[in-house]
């Protein structure tokens, strides 16, 4: 045994994150999974004794102490295969701002989904709604104008990150068509999700 846990819920797009970055440097196997869940009003299995905020990914490693963020795990993970998933300087700085973008967009999709499941019928605020509906639109002029010609180069955490975002995308906002006005961020989306890794790591419709 390794000693690596990852607890982990099947339909956050973060953990899909981590376990596609499993999947790309080998690792998978060397991991236990621990299936964990909860939300902001409800602690569930919320791995709180390893993360304080509760969060999924949360890392246990053999060296000792919890790892936690999606990005702080998949650094760990790329430097324990040696994958290079983050690329040297200069490029390095383009990855991980692509990573930034995405996550932003999935911090901004899942806000979305809580205001719907959470909060209280009478108290969802649908101009807050579509406040974070706009930040996720600007992304993706910004990726479809800014990224394309990026998104083509050598596999990177930021390619990783985005893949993850879209895919969230169509599995809880799919009524908002993102691949409308964004022909070419939206083919290669569709050749990113042919890839192993994405195709073995689909979250369920729950």
């Amino acid at each position: 045994m390794t000693g690596l846990r990852l607890f982990y819920s099947a339909t956050s797009p973060y953990v899909r994150k981590v376990m596609v970055v499993l999947h790309e440097t080998g690792l998978l196997a060397q991991v236990e999974l621990v299936p964990a869940s909860g939300s902001p009003v409800a602690r569930g299995t919320a791995p709180v004794a390893q993360n304080p905020l509760g969060k999924v990914p949360t890392l246990e490693r053999p060296e000792g102490g919890a790892l936690y963020d999606s990005r702080v795990i998949c650094r760990y993970l790329d430097a324990r295969a040696g994958t290079r998933l983050y690329p040297a300087e200069p490029r390095l700085w383009d990855a991980i701002t692509l990573e930034s973008l995405a996550d932003g967009m999935l911090d901004a999709a899942l806000l979305m989904v809580y205001e719907g499941r959470i909060r209280p019928e009478a108290a969802r605020h649908a101009p807050w709604v579509e406040g974070q509906w706009e930040k996720i639109a600007r992304a993706l002029d910004t990726l479809e104008s800014r990224w394309v010609p990026y998104l083509a180069g050598p596999r990177c955490i930021g390619q990783i990150a985005l893949g993850c975002a879209l895919g969230y995308l169509d599995l809880r906002h799919a009524d908002r068509d993102w691949r409308a006005g964004h022909p070419e961020l939206a083919a290669w989306e569709g050749r990113n999700a042919t890839r192993d890794s994405f195709v073995a790591t689909v979250p369920p419709q729950a």
